[in-house]
């Protein structure tokens, strides 16, 4: 397909504005957590690396920061655990509601997350008795996550086929070996690029974390959140702020590197 040299200009035009609509605010993030005035005067008069010692001696950040690995831990065992047995019955096997059962997967995506956070709270406090916590922060977690893991594996298992499986079989190999042996070195990377950005989701997860966290679990959006109007906080909360962004940038990078290759040379 030949574009004129307009067409071409006014695409690349949209994709920097695109980008920088994304991108600038995210800087300006980063850029005020070294500015070295508290009210973050623009532009910057100094920058310091005051705010970021602030925050590393804060125990308020490092709980929060512990709390989130947690909850990001258990959510992506979780979602790998399920998600990976969902989508071998749905791609490897025939059965009446195969499509409905892979639209429930997925459907957890698309929900608001406001109306996930209400339906988890009223089904913990009200129907099973649950008590709020840490363990009803990570199912609320695993609803969204099991779908990063289950269209990861599920997209891998469509191009491997059946061919490696079949041959492995014909030689006398039983199940649970092809699997070790043929099938799970296939999909290797699919399920760590499922779990990293199961667990870049989580990790940032604010909305269903507010309706099923319970008293004193606090996570860090949660915490950003709480701290975000707070003067004498709001350097703390850029740092932690900029933090964030490198910690979802990084999973996010390698899940995608990890999912763009031949599956069957990993």
């Amino acid at each position: 397909m030949n574009l004129s040299r307009t067409a071409r200009a006014s695409l690349w035009t949209a994709l920097v504005l695109g980008l920088g609509v994304i991108y600038v605010p995210l800087g300006v993030v980063v850029l005020n957590s070294f500015n070295s005035d508290r009210t973050f005067g623009w532009p910057p008069p100094g920058f310091t690396l005051q705010w970021w010692g602030a925050a590393w001696r804060s125990t308020g950040v490092r709980d929060a920061l512990w709390t989130s690995v947690q909850a990001g831990l258990g959510a992506t065992v979780i979602a790998l655990l399920l998600g990976t047995m969902a989508a071998f019955a749905v791609q490897r096997y025939r059965f009446f509601g195969r499509d409905t059962v892979s639209l429930l997967i997925v459907l957890p995506i698309a929900l608001p997350g406001i109306v996930t956070g209400i339906a988890l709270s009223n089904t913990f406090h009200s129907v099973l008795g649950v008590p709020l916590g840490l363990f009803t922060v990570i199912v609320g977690h695993a609803t969204f996550c099991v779908v990063t893991v289950y269209n990861n594996v599920l997209a891998r298992l469509r191009r491997m086929g059946l061919n490696l499986e079949e041959a492995s079989a014909d030689l006398g190999a039983d199940t649970f070996t092809t699997f070790r042996l043929v099938t799970f070195p296939m999909m290797r990377s699919a399920l760590l690029a499922g779990g990293l950005l199961a667990f870049a989701l989580s990790f940032d997860e604010i909305i269903v974390t507010t309706f099923t966290a319970g008293a004193g679990v606090r996570t860090l959006p949660i915490w950003i959140f709480e701290n975000l109007f707070r003067p004498n906080q709001a350097p703390v909360v850029n740092v932690v702020a900029a933090a964030l962004i490198v910690v979802s940038v990084v999973p996010i990078y390698l899940a995608q590197r990890l999912s763009g290759g031949d599956p069957q040379t990993r």
